[in-house]
């Protein structure tokens, strides 16, 4: 369905106005917000276990700030890609500890996380750029718009692994057994804390990867965090099937609904309507 709405709205939009479908418009629809496909991927694994996470458009600018930093300072790329989703992973880690064993509401532990990280990113760098990055670190800025849509469907076959790895294994299923009904869950078994933890581990390690998505997109990195990130995130994971109650959903059709809201956001530009309304329709 989401693909067919995708379609249909390429093509509505492109009769009233040809240059929607231009190269240069389509490579920033497709590669532009592949990030946000990839860190809507963790957060629907966060909500479907009754969790939500508000600091993951901060940790993405923090840690893409690492990682253009670490590479400017002549480390080697791979270490400049692997250390972001190394610290994502002990940030989800710390995050998860206080939500499952501290019981604290997820959305308070992230807001605050949230407040850290915003604050502490501009007080450390002062929203400077980071140019001069090394040759190889920013391949995403060198790809056609044809290999981004490629890419993005090719990596269907992983998720669809990922959706299979949810409904039919035990520690798949643990996460909407949390979700649904958590009382339930430990009466069956399923240790809350340690399902939580897993979900938030996971989660870091997809935080990291769109935080690396996000620096090497184009040759320079402004060292502040994306505005309403987290909400364009936390909207994809919901328009792609995730309840926001928790214990249902897939995760499959988050990088569908990624590129629907990157669309319509576009699409709203090309037809002469102000961009604010897409934010109203994600806040509603």
């Amino acid at each position: 369905m989401l693909l067919g709405v995708i379609l249909l709205l390429f093509v509505v939009v492109g009769g009233i106005n040809p240059r929607f479908l231009a190269e240069r418009n389509l490579e920033s629809i497709l590669l532009g917000n592949a990030y946000v496909a990839v860190a809507a991927i963790g957060m629907s694994m966060v909500i479907v276990s009754g969790n939500i996470d508000i600091s993951v458009g901060s940790l993405i600018g923090v840690l893409a700030t690492v990682s253009g930093s670490l590479a400017v300072a002549g480390a080697p790329i791979v270490v400049s890609w692997l250390v972001p989703i190394g610290i994502s992973v002990l940030v989800m880690l710390v995050i998860g500890f206080m939500v499952a064993y501290l019981r604290i509401p997820s959305i308070v532990v992230t807001l605050g996380m949230l407040s850290i990280l915003k604050g502490g990113l501009i007080s450390a760098t002062g929203g400077k750029w980071i140019s001069n990055l090394p040759p190889g670190y920013t391949p995403g800025a060198e790809r056609s718009p044809g290999r981004a849509a490629a890419d993005l469907f090719h990596g269907r076959a992983d998720r669809r692994r990922l959706r299979v790895w949810m409904r039919y294994s035990a520690a798949g299923r643990a996460i909407y057994a949390v979700g649904g009904n958590a009382e339930a869950a430990r009466l069956s078994g399923i240790s809350r804390e340690r399902t939580l933890m897993m979900v938030f581990a996971i989660h870091g390690v997809f935080v990291g990867i769109a935080a690396i998505l996000f620096a090497t997109q184009l040759s320079i990195i402004q060292s502040t965090v994306p505005p309403n990130l987290e909400l364009s995130i936390i909207t994809a994971s919901v328009v792609g099937g995730v309840s926001i109650l928790g214990g249902t959903g897939t995760v499959i059709g988050s990088t569908l609904a990624a590129v629907l809201i990157a669309a319509i956001g576009s699409s709203l530009i090309f037809i002469n309507i102000s961009p604010y309304w897409l934010r109203a329709v994600q806040e509603c």
